[in-house]
């Protein structure tokens, strides 16, 4: 058997199977270092080139996630976050060199997967990246779930009743999966918060607050006010 031909079927694969991530962030020497870490963990990287054309290079680059730091030249990261969901779910963690809970929930409520300040411990940084990714490779194989006369669909990111469409955050959609799949008991935040970030220990309890409220609206925008209940103290209960 050829070894040369073995060797270069595996590198063939392992390349084909290389998550592309786009750092977003305006310190070069900032970039240079997160780009030697990510290319050192067998990730693929882009740099962006173009702030003022930042959303299109994003859809034309069409990465498996992005590091999008707040405070960039000619948009701030919030708002492009913003303007990018309304064209695409890929994965977002948003960096900041500010520790404030208002910008993590900001961030949260725009449609971001997750959040954090700098400076960051690498390995964490890698292991939310990792976790991010994990959740959007596992979606791409679930199945259409149905809820009551709700049609959701994992893989699009949006539930559907009759003819009225509304398109989820990945965030969301774990939840209400998570939810859906433990109808008729309560589940708790704990389980909610380590289904999205797979460590509890790094979450914010605000962002699950923020994220629950925002899917709560959705659903009731589509006829189904008040199906996920608080039970104090416990969690939520999908009825």
């Amino acid at each position: 058997m050829d070894l040369n031909y073995i060797c270069y079927n595996n590198k063939k694969e392992m390349w084909e199977n290389m998550s592309k991530i786009m750092v977003i962030e305006d310190d070069k020497l900032i970039c240079n270092e997160l780009a030697k870490l990510l290319e050192h963990h067998n990730y693929e990287v882009y740099l962006l080139k173009d702030f003022k054309e930042a959303l299109k290079e994003i859809l034309e680059v069409s990465p498996d996630l992005i590091l999008l730091d707040i405070n960039i030249p000619y948009i701030n990261g919030e708002v492009l976050l913003q303007n990018l969901r309304k064209e695409t779910n890929i994965p977002v963690i948003m960096v900041t060199s500010i520790n404030s809970e208002i910008d993590e929930a900001l961030s949260i409520s725009y449609g971001a997967d997750d959040y954090i300040t700098k400076p960051y411990n690498p390995n964490i940084l890698l292991l939310r990246i990792g976790a991010v990714l994990k959740r959007v490779k596992g979606s791409f194989n679930s199945p259409e779930l149905t809820y009551r006369e709700l049609k959701f669909n994992y893989q699009k990111g949006i539930i559907k009743k009759d003819n009225l469409e509304l398109e989820l955050t990945k965030n969301e959609m774990i939840i209400f999966s998570y939810l859906l799949n433990h109808q008729n008991r309560i589940v708790t935040r704990e389980e909610l918060m380590t289904t999205l970030w797979d460590n509890s220990e790094y979450v914010n309890e605000n962002a699950l607050t923020v994220n629950i409220s925002r899917l709560r609206s959705k659903l009731k925008e589509i006829g189904y006010p008040d199906v996920i209940n608080t039970k104090k103290g416990m969690g939520y209960i999908l009825l």
